[in-house]
């Protein structure tokens, strides 16, 4: 197991190193510069003075050559001063990442604490009318855009009927509350975030999660089981959930990379503080070394969650640690 462990863990390198090429390549090839973003059309700022902010930035030099001095510093977790403001891009990153993943794992822990109930339950009472309705749920789900949901929950919830917060996560007032208050004030300014990153999600989950549970219950040995007399809770939770987890486990990997490109979409329709709503701005201002930043952050926080993922899954399957140590 530890040799596995340790095949995944080195494998996160190259992914990384690769993801960030094409990013980093990305990025200078898109239209416009910082330059003309931070001083726009003023007539104060000659020819001259743009070129030596490139300059001093080794904006001038070529992308090869800009990406080798990036990595340079990534070695030891610098990634330098954002172009616009000057500030150290770790701090910045620092500051909005509890953020994030606070909204990620509140979303990640309700789509698992609701899909898979409700794709065991739809595949166990099959075709009645729980699972006719939670099938409509689901096309509903995915027929639905993400940014067009969050836009109509803060225009129901929030200006239609007043009940949430629609922007922010803790105002200004927060600081003359107490801390059962300001727990109360945080709880309604994430509901309306964590709905619209968690439905889609959730519906796929849930479709996935009954597709398994029914293939498992067609399987030799739980056929094996209903003729031994087992009552049918004994059933689904020690023949049917335990296998049908591989793939459950499988598509919750998955998900995580969803979630997270999600955020950059919906903390910035909630203005939510986060490294997704930075990550916006950095890109709309050309501000290189945040967008890199902020853009590794996020592929290694999904490269963990998938790394998690397989590990999950070889303690599921022995089979899965058996091949990977070969």
């Amino acid at each position: 197991m530890k040799r596995y462990i340790a095949k995944r863990l080195l494998l996160i390198i190259p992914m990384l190193i690769g993801i960030s090429f094409i990013m980093f390549t990305v990025m200078h090839l898109a239209p416009g510069d910082t330059a003309s973003i931070k001083y726009g059309m003023n007539p104060e700022v000659s020819g001259s003075a743009r070129a030596n902010f490139d300059k001093m930035y080794d904006l001038d030099k070529p992308v090869l050559v800009q990406y080798g001095l990036w990595v340079k510093r990534l070695i030891s977790l610098d990634f330098g001063s954002s172009l616009i403001d000057d500030q150290a891009v770790m701090a910045k990153i620092t500051s909005r990442l509890p953020a994030t993943l606070l909204l990620q794992i509140i979303s990640l822990f309700i789509i698992f604490l609701i899909a898979v109930p409700i794709g065991v339950i739809s595949a166990v009472k099959r075709n009645s009318f729980f699972d006719r309705i939670m099938t409509i749920f689901v096309f509903i789900g995915y027929a639905t855009p993400s940014f067009w949901l969050a836009l109509l929950l803060i225009l129901f919830f929030g200006f239609k009927l007043g009940w949430l917060p629609i922007s922010g996560m803790s105002p200004w007032y927060t600081a003359y509350l107490d801390s059962f208050d300001r727990t109360k004030d945080l709880i309604a300014h994430l509901v309306l975030p964590v709905v619209a990153t968690a439905f889609g999600s959730l519906a796929a989950l849930s479709r996935y999660s009954r597709s398994s549970v029914i293939e498992v219950m067609n399987e030799n040995y739980v056929l094996t089981a209903r003729a031994k007399g087992l009552s049918s809770s004994r059933i689904v939770t020690a023949h049917i959930l335990k296998n049908a987890l591989l793939s459950i486990i499988t598509i919750m990997g998955l998900s995580l990379p969803a979630l997270i490109s999600g955020s950059f979409i919906f903390e910035t329709i909630f203005a939510w503080p986060g490294m997704g709503r930075l990550g916006y701005e950095a890109i709309m201002n050309y501000d290189y070394p945040v967008v890199m930043g902020v853009g590794v952050i996020a592929t290694f926080l999904t490269l963990i969650g998938i790394f998690l993922s397989d590990i999950a899954y070889a303690f599921v399957d022995p089979r899965i640690r058996v091949g990977g140590e070969k």
